[in-house]
């Protein structure tokens, strides 16, 4: 990782490392099915052994983008609402790219491990905590959702242990590894008809074939 962007988070955010943006459908969670623009920022150093999109991890690689000019295909998109995603988003400061969101009047969405401290203005948060990186403890009463990835059963364990810290009303999601489908989904509906107060995320962007 380049000097200026290892410090991005500590700078005013007014440049990030930008890999994708597109206007699609929200694929996961509370708000599958929903028209969003998306964000993709570079760079994790996480490493879920089954991540989607590993062309993120290093930041180097992806263009350092003017966030002035990154609003600009939001805004000539149309949307109402911007998802914020990676990669680990937070590893960025995004206080300047929100605060220019909110002044268009646009819902903002986040979708995050929760590794770092939050930076930000979010109308929902969707906390995607790994074991082998836990969250910052601060993030856990402001998400919105939870959304745990399932690839064997032993991650059922780590969903509970993640239920506790979240408040009240998160909205709790299972969501099967993608490549691990056919195997784990019966373990999954299984479990949720035992512990209802968990819901099944599919990704449904990918059965439609879109980003």
């Amino acid at each position: 990782m380049t000097a200026g962007k290892k410090n991005n988070k500590e700078n005013d955010g007014k440049n990030l490392p930008l890999v994708e943006h597109f206007f699609s459908i929200q694929g996961e969670g509370y708000h599958s099915g929903k028209p969003a623009y998306f964000i993709r920022l570079g760079g994790c150093d996480i490493g879920c052994r089954w991540c989607d999109s590993p062309y993120t991890w290093n930041p180097d690689v992806h263009p350092i983008v003017p966030v002035d000019e990154i609003l600009n295909f939001i805004t000539n998109s149309g949307t109402d609402s911007v998802v914020v995603t990676g990669g680990e988003p937070l590893m960025w400061n995004l206080d300047y790219l929100c605060n220019k969101l909110k002044e268009k009047n646009l819902v903002t969405f986040l979708e995050t491990s929760g590794a770092y401290k939050l930076t930000g203005v979010w109308d929902w948060i969707c906390l995607s905590p790994k074991i082998s990186r836990k969250p910052d403890e601060k993030i856990w009463q402001i998400a919105d959702e939870l959304k745990i990835i399932v690839g064997d059963v032993n991650d059922f364990r780590w969903a509970e242990e993640c239920r506790l810290k979240v408040k009240s009303d998160c909205v709790l999601y299972l969501q099967p590894e993608w490549k691990r489908f056919k195997t784990i989904i019966p373990e999954i509906v299984e479990y949720v008809k035992q512990n209802r107060q968990w819901r099944i995320s599919l990704q449904i962007h990918k059965y439609m074939n879109i980003p």
